[in-house]
């Protein structure tokens, strides 16, 4: 059996990609086992995926975001998670946790960094009549979608792309790219 990290995804909405990786994580050598799924919106779809895959899942109310990071360092510990992922987690970290967790923690962005770092990247991207997006794996750190980008995505535009359908695109792409880094980061 190949030894697992044991993993923690974080959510805040679909969890379209919390579900994409762990399809790839029951794969025999995918590097890590997801044993803990955090959100921070108690309305996330990921709850139903926690459910269906039997992984244990946790709501903690970002409302006090000492209380909450507090909350998820204790369970985190408690459960001897080695990694974490976020996966559309819609708050930033401090650098408070960033530092008290010893290990990797990584992060999907939906354009291609350094560009449209921060929210509404895909508004922004068509209203500077872009003609490339995509997506970025990459380290977090204390500075907002700054760390170093493991792997990036890119598309073209289409003329007549909403910010919707530039939406759909690139959460495809996301799909398979996170997964991906994922690998290559404990080969």
């Amino acid at each position: 059996m190949v030894k697992k990290i044991k993993a923690c995804v974080f959510i805040s909405g679909s969890g379209s990609n919390l579900k994409s990786i762990i399809k790839n994580s029951r794969e025999y050598n995918f590097p890590i086992k997801i044993e803990l799924i955090i959100s921070s919106n108690i309305n996330a779809q990921g709850a139903k995926i926690a459910k269906k895959y039997s992984i244990p899942y946790k709501f903690y109310s970002p409302a006090n975001k000492s209380k909450f990071e507090r909350n998820c360092l204790c369970e985190i510990k408690r459960r001897k998670i080695k990694f974490i992922c976020l996966a559309g987690f819609m708050k930033v970290l401090s650098p408070h946790f960033i530092n008290s967790f010893h290990y990797k923690i990584i992060n999907i962005h939906p354009s291609l960094l350094p560009k449209y770092k921060g929210l509404n990247t895909h508004k922004r991207v068509l209203k500077n009549g872009e003609k490339y997006s995509g997506c970025t794996v990459h380290f977090v750190t204390s500075k907002l979608d700054s760390g170093k980008t493991i792997l990036q995505k890119k598309i073209i535009i289409d003329k007549k792309e909403t910010e919707n359908s530039l939406k759909t695109k690139i959460l495809k792409q996301e799909h398979n790219i996170y997964s991906k880094s994922i690998i290559s980061i404990f080969r």
